[in-house]
């Protein structure tokens, strides 16, 4: 979601230059001691925000699901600098107003109880905390030179503003209870409980989310914002939030959205939320698909609905990535391979079968020029930071292996692997194997040497082909693999073109790097094409 981004304006895609913003997330990809420790349930966090300073005051209660005995244990929350002034500075930690012993260092808040707690003990503990968020939290001012707040956690940066598991295996339900100046209006996840204002011209906004979420995904947004009630899908409210200086482009440009997630909706099953809001914001990124407040770049308002494939990225993202998600962060193409051909298959059934297979083949270019540079499996394990893991093997090549195994078990089959899986995995948690196995349920085949090939080795096949017609009705074929290592394994088509412009298509499985075919022909062939329906991830030899 981060490095190789604004391709598109999309989060999604690609631009080295967020590796600048971005630290080493190493630690938080060691989070499986923890994750056996500890699973928080429940976050309220409530924020206090000032217009003459950056300074936010923060108190968050968090309850604590303990699946171990243990008398320490750490949520992760950014210092305090000394250098920058920026960082969180904790106050006071208690459970029950009685005070608890803890200590700051670096990313981490560490908790020193007084005695073991008992396994399956639920505790609720407050931290009392203030200072300049250094990311997470971004104060700004807006393209209209307007003070803004906006939360754009991904992919491990809630820790700078909130203290978190920060880490998207361990899910929890949210509250944001912020006070702001009363010209500002608040958009969070959930639905609103309250909306307050005070003595002192200031106004208490409160949004609930009752369906467990990861960090990546909790935010609130404040600006002066135009909002408009779009209408319901399927009783599902869709607003609209943009800054009022725009507010007729925006509220033409997101209007898209009920049309899209209606589409979604009846693709993938129920939609996992309470609400969809979709939100013009400072985001870093093409769009976030924070859970149901969608924050998208600002500049995507322009009144000519131009991001009608963004918009549709980050719904997706609201069944995959944001309610099923990755269990681990190497396991990303989960979230961002399936947004990415889920918005594909839209394209296809809205807009045709020619803008669907440009769009695919654009992805597969993509995907052959990062392989030339960067020779990795989709599952990398080797790597420590997660901005490194959006690349196009994430995105393109996530969204192409789903492509080849809609093609490898059928339509039919494929859409009811994907609203298993969904239904299965959905508020929880997943890794490859998971959804591998789903498809194996649904459609009675073996999948070890696809998912083998196409996640955990690198690269494509790259293919070079030679043919004569020795007889009028006997084509020799030879298929060559000319990449290095092994051989894939994968069905092909091939279009055959007789000399009077008749078309042919035959099928073919490549086992082997080198390998001959003898076809039987009716006519005269000039030409042969392969794979003329787009179904192969492979590169042409030159």
């Amino acid at each position: 979601m981060l490095n190789f981004l604004f391709d598109m304006f999309i989060k999604k895609f690609w631009s080295f230059t967020l590796f600048l913003f971005c630290t080493t997330s190493f630690y938080a990809q060691n989070h499986t001691d923890r994750f056996n420790k500890i699973d928080v349930q429940h976050y309220v966090f409530e924020l206090k925000l000032w217009d003459e300073t950056d300074q936010i005051a923060g108190k968050t209660t968090v309850s604590i699901k303990f699946l171990q005995a243990i008398r320490e244990f750490h949520l992760d929350l950014k210092s305090l600098e000394k250098g920058s002034g920026k960082g969180m500075f904790v106050k006071n930690i208690s459970e029950n107003t009685r005070g608890i012993l803890y200590t700051q260092e670096g990313n981490k808040l560490n908790f020193i109880l007084d005695k073991n707690t008992k396994i399956g003990e639920v505790k609720t503990f407050t931290i009392e905390y203030e200072g300049i968020p250094k990311d997470g939290l971004i104060i700004s001012k807006n393209k209209f030179d307007e003070r803004t707040f906006f939360g754009d956690n991904w992919p491990d940066r809630a820790h700078h503003w909130l203290p978190t598991v920060d880490h998207p295996s361990d899910k929890a339900t949210v509250e944001f209870i912020v006070t702001a100046p009363n010209h500002y209006q608040v958009i969070a996840n959930g639905s609103q409980i309250e909306e307050t204002n005070l003595n002192n011209n200031f106004k208490l906004t409160h949004w609930k989310e009752n369906v467990p979420l990861p960090t990546k995904v909790m935010v609130f947004g404040a600006a002066r914002f135009a909002v408009q009630h779009v209408g319901f899908v399927q009783q599902i409210p869709v607003t609209t939030w943009v800054y009022a200086q725009n507010r007729d482009e925006g509220f033409k440009d997101y209007s898209l959205a009920t049309k899209i997630l209606d589409w979604f909706y009846k693709k993938m099953g129920t939609y996992p939320y309470q609400k969809l809001a979709n939100v013009q914001s400072k985001t870093r990124y093409g769009g976030m698909e924070n859970a149901s407040n969608i924050f998208y770049f600002e500049n995507s308002v322009t009144g000519n609905q131009e991001h009608e494939d963004l918009i549709a990225h980050e719904i997706a993202h609201q069944w995959f990535g944001n309610s099923a998600s990755e269990l681990n962060w190497h396991h990303i193409w989960l979230s961002e391979g399936f947004a990415t051909y889920m918005t594909d298959l839209y394209i296809e059934e809205t807009m045709g079968e020619v803008a669907f297979k440009n769009r695919l083949q654009e992805e597969k270019q993509k995907v052959i020029d990062y392989s030339k540079k960067n020779p990795v499996p989709i599952i990398n394990t080797s790597i420590s930071n997660y901005n490194q893991l959006l690349n196009p093997n994430s995105y393109q090549k996530g969204a192409w292996v789903l492509h080849m195994l809609r093609k490898e078990i059928g339509d039919e089959i494929f859409w009811k692997g994907i609203r298993k899986y969904y239904e299965t995995y959905k508020y929880s948690n997943a890794v490859s194997e998971d959804f591998q196995k789903i498809m194996e349920q649904v459609s009675g085949k073996k999948l070890d040497d696809f998912f083998n090939q196409w996640l955990y080795k690198p690269g494509q096949p790259t293919l070079a082909f030679e043919w004569k017609q020795t007889k009028k009705r006997k084509i020799s074929l030879t298929i060559k693999q000319t990449q290095s290592g092994q051989a894939f394994v994968f069905p092909l088509e091939l279009e055959l073109i007789t000399e009077d412009g008749r078309k042919h298509f035959k099928n073919i499985k490549i086992q082997t790097k080198d390998q001959s075919f003898t076809l039987k022909v009716k006519s005269k062939i000039k030409s042969i094409n392969l794979d003329p329906n787009c179904w192969l991830l492979f590169e042409k030899d030159s």
